[in-house]
């Protein structure tokens, strides 16, 4: 019997493979079948993983483990606790709903666009289960790939500058962390990381490891100076691309910091933590000042992102149980937040052919039920309270009251600024007299649109409301999580 993580992986790759394959020997129904099947399946797949799933346990569960390159002990072993858990559902669910975003589109070779998304999600996937690192590293590049063709083929103008650009700030800062697992193979002998959590490291050994993890995961993330890449990004990505690439890629770098870096190092992590809070902090507030100011609707989500993402940082980075809870709620909300306010904007871009804030207005005279749901993903990214986006926020905010009165004030003053750009931009492009043509023309969304955006509409509501849903989940492994960061590991002469 395949095992489910096995099944998880290589189902939407398989589908991929079949949606690239064979297109000249199928029709675009059949093609399009495929490509709904494939990611149906695949999220089908993922939640058993969910519901079987032990809450108790701090073990990893699911764990398959067979020999590979015997002589560099290097091993197909795949595992999951309660951090990766709740992301292996996210990305399958969002790759579904991209494969439906797009179903109807006159995207130019929609197949490969479809194949291309599917095999993204199995090689994130495997990122979130692969318990060796070399498994985990050829996960981690591979799925490079297929973004960078994503916006490389179906992007905007800038595409191959954004393109290199992403892909020069990902590889570099990843050489940096192969590094570090071929030092770590030399001290435990495998490759393995249950083995490299055990190793003895001294201080200085640590730090250095650390900071080569931290090269590779501040970039995915991305952190304050590392940032300037996500933009770019996402101006030129097709509205899918953006989707995923801050539902889910953004997710990588927080993931691999609570995987990796920190049980790896903590003692590093715990002598380098005023820094890192340090980091956090800017990139909360003075990226979301230059949200402000911004006049591409896409561009503003996009700092937006990177200024949320900075409270997943900073939650982790505080190495409390309630802020790494709370870091953890906001990537699942910021998943679902940031991906319908991309689709909002790709909405009306495709409409207007702009994105430029100052060539709209007067919106919600020709979508109403359309401007309510933009309405409602705005004040969420706001951190509205009854919204996903309030509860991790705010549950990092009281994790750094602990910490410090400051930090929890500078953290509060992006609950300011988030309402500010927010609704700033939804007053200017939805409320007021309609005057450009284009905005005149403009129809209601359909009833496709209408299911996806309310139905993450519905989960940002839930998460909302019930954040025990992930917050259960989560428990037991964050507590062991901070009782492992609490011990030293360095070595005792």
């Amino acid at each position: 019997m395949v095992a489910p993580l096995t099944l998880a992986i290589w189902t939407p790759i398989f589908f991929s493979i079949l949606l690239i394959c064979f297109t000249n020997y199928f029709s675009k129904k059949i093609l399009s079948a495929i490509a709904i099947s494939g990611g149906l399946l695949s999220f089908l797949i993922t939640v058993p993983i969910l519901m079987e799933f032990n809450y108790e346990s701090v073990l990893f569960q699911f764990q398959e483990f067979h020999h590979w390159i015997l002589p560099y002990r290097i091993n197909y072993h795949l595992g999951v606790d309660g951090f990766s858990v709740p992301l292996i559902l996210l990305t399958s669910f969002m790759t579904l709903i991209v494969i439906f975003l797009t179903l109807k589109s006159e995207i130019k070779n929609l197949n490969y666009f479809h194949g291309a998304f599917l095999m993204m999600s199995g090689l994130m996937i495997g990122v979130f289960s692969a318990l060796d690192a070399i498994l985990y590293y050829i996960f981690w590049e591979a799925m490079l790939i297929p973004m960078f063709l994503i916006i490389g083929i179906w992007g905007g103008t800038n595409r191959i500058y954004a393109t290199i650009k992403f892909f020069l700030y990902t590889v570099l800062g990843s050489l940096l962390m192969l590094v570090a697992f071929i030092y770590l193979f030399f001290e435990a002998g495998s490759f393995s990381l249950l083995d490299f959590y055990h190793l003895p490291l001294t201080l200085p050994v640590q730090i250095l490891i650390f900071i080569a993890f931290f090269m590779a995961f501040a970039v995915k993330i991305p952190m304050w100076p590392v940032h300037t890449w996500l933009p770019d990004a996402h101006v030129e990505a097709p509205t899918a691309g953006s989707v995923i690439l801050a539902a889910i890629m953004l997710k990588l770098g927080g993931y691999s910091f609570l995987r990796f870096a920190f049980p790896i190092a903590p003692d590093a992590a715990n002598f380098l933590q005023p820094v890192l809070i340090i980091l956090s902090l800017i990139a909360i507030v003075y990226i979301a000042v230059i949200a402000l100011v911004q006049q591409d609707m896409k561009k503003l989500i996009a700092y937006s992102s990177i200024s949320h993402m900075g409270f997943v940082t900073l939650g982790i980075f505080l190495l409390i149980p309630m802020g790494v809870e709370g870091a953890y709620v906001q990537m699942i909300s910021h998943g679902f937040i940031s991906a319908a306010l991309f689709i909002c904007v790709g909405i009306l871009y495709d409409q207007t052919h702009s994105r430029q804030i100052k060539d709209y207005g007067g919106v919600i005279n020709k979508m109403p039920i359309f401007t309510a749901l933009v309405v409602f993903f705005a004040m969420a990214n706001s951190g509205l309270p009854g919204t996903s986006g309030f509860v991790g926020e705010f549950m990092v905010i009281m994790a750094s009251a602990q910490e410090s009165f400051w930090i929890a004030f500078i953290a509060a003053l992006t609950l300011l600024l988030g309402a500010a750009y927010s609704l700033w931009m939804v007053k200017r492009v939805f409320y007021g007299k309609a005057t450009n043509k284009a905005v005149l023309n403009l129809k209601e969304i359909n009833k496709q649109q209408i299911i996806i955006l309310g139905t993450l509409a519905s989960f940002v509501l839930i998460i909302g409301l019930f954040p025990f849903l992930i917050t259960d989940i989560t428990n037991v492994t964050v507590d062991n999580f901070v009782q492992f960061m609490n011990r030293s590991k360095l070595p005792l002469s």
